[in-house]
């Protein structure tokens, strides 16, 4: 019997377990994570008609995704750096495109249908090596040694795997973001929480930085201090996230100008991550290897602007599940699977890296800020999700 090897237990790493099991194919996870909540997930996703809802209908958690989606923090709002509003977008009671959900939220709910046995918390994938016949051997972190006829490689923009198809590496998009947060924000963030509002929030400087916010379920919101900078900005400043007083500092020097409404969101938030902003090359191609492929971020790691990042990575696992169950072999599933992946993801990166940069003001000329027609991105969505399904 062929065995299987999944290396990340994100969401797309999960989806692609549980279809295969619901097709009766065995399958390992890997993941170095302790568990699949040992580890904050990052804020709120929101969930395409013709992707990602596609994937998850597919593998019947649609309705548990309903459950606990937000269709109101569907909304969108464009500010200027004073703190003037320059557009927004607020969803029909019944738009069902883009729901929200919390990263951590999707991941659990995912993990929650799938075989527990079948998850190996807590390995960290160091090695992947050819072996003979399309084997790989992994070895992990642990001491732990495993082999497989397919590893998949769901672990992400610096994924191992990839590395037995292609010496692409990551490039610097010229943009870093701070994560910011703010718990029970209502109660003890009033004030901010009133410029957000329902949804997301966008505010847009003309140098090169913003401040990007959106709501996320019981309370907080979180969201992004943005800046056109070098990969190592705070170490050229000087600073450190854990200094406090002297990141606030370099912040409000750096957003000079900007409404003290929006600043508060500088020195307020409950934490600092960074988290900076890189691309895979787009197109990414590679010849089929026998015994390993790719999903999501580990194919097609993209810019966060138009939100596909999870959406492929959902629509990525089903699909290559159900060639994996319905092609003669583990090769032909793969040789099936991966030109279209590659070109979905290819399609859509450029687009999202172009958008990232042009935000920014990188490659483009600087022009205010204007979000893009969501109410037509939205019926883009529905459109799509008819096509695929027809």
């Amino acid at each position: 019997m062929d065995t299987i090897a999944i290396i990340g237990a994100g969401p797309g790493g999960l989806l692609c377990a549980r279809m295969l099991q619901q097709h009766g194919v065995d399958v390992t996870v890997y993941d170095a994570d302790a568990s699949a909540d040992a580890r904050d997930a990052g804020g709120s996703l929101d969930l395409h008609a013709d992707a990602g809802q596609i994937a998850l209908a597919d593998a019947g958690l649609f309705d548990a995704f309903m459950a606990v989606a937000r269709l109101a923090d569907q909304a969108k709002h464009a500010m200027d750096k004073h703190a003037n509003l320059r557009g927004s977008f607020v969803p029909d009671d019944e738009d069902t495109a883009a729901p929200e959900i919390d990263r951590g939220q999707l991941r659990a709910l995912i993990a929650a249908h799938v075989r527990p046995e079948a998850v190996r918390w807590g390995h960290r994938l160091t090695r992947a090596t050819p072996v003979t016949g399309g084997r790989h051997r992994l070895d992990f972190a642990n001491g732990v040694t495993a082999e497989a006829d397919l590893v998949i490689g769901a672990d992400g923009i610096w994924s191992q795997v990839r590395r037995l198809l292609t010496d692409a590496v990551p490039q610097y998009s010229g943009v870093s973001f701070l994560d910011v947060r703010y718990a029970d924000a209502d109660r003890r963030h009033p004030a901010l929480a009133e410029v957000v509002g329902r949804g997301h929030l966008f505010a847009r400087g003309d140098d090169g930085n913003a401040i990007i916010l959106q709501r996320n379920s019981n309370g907080v919101i979180r969201g992004y201090v943005a800046m056109r900078a070098d990969a190592d900005w705070a170490a050229r400043a000087g600073v450190r996230v854990d200094d406090l007083p002297a990141l606030h500092a370099y912040l409000l020097d750096r957003f000079a100008g900007w409404s003290p409404r929006l600043t508060a969101f500088l020195t307020d938030s409950d934490e600092y991550v960074e988290r900076a902003i890189w691309f895979l090359p787009a197109p990414l191609l590679w010849e089929p290897t026998p015994g390993v492929t790719l999903l999501g971020d580990a194919a097609h790691g993209m810019g966060p602007f138009g939100g596909h990042g999870v959406n492929l990575a959902l629509l990525d696992a089903v699909e290559l599940a159900h060639a994996i169950a319905q092609r003669p072999t583990l090769d032909a599933a793969v040789r099936h699977y991966e030109p279209a992946m590659q070109s979905r993801g290819a399609g859509l990166a450029q687009a999202s890296n172009a958008a990232t940069r042009a935000f920014f003001g990188i490659g483009a000329s600087d022009r205010p800020h204007e979000i893009p027609d969501q109410g037509t991105a939205h019926r883009r969505y529905a459109q799509g999700a008819a096509r695929y399904r027809g």
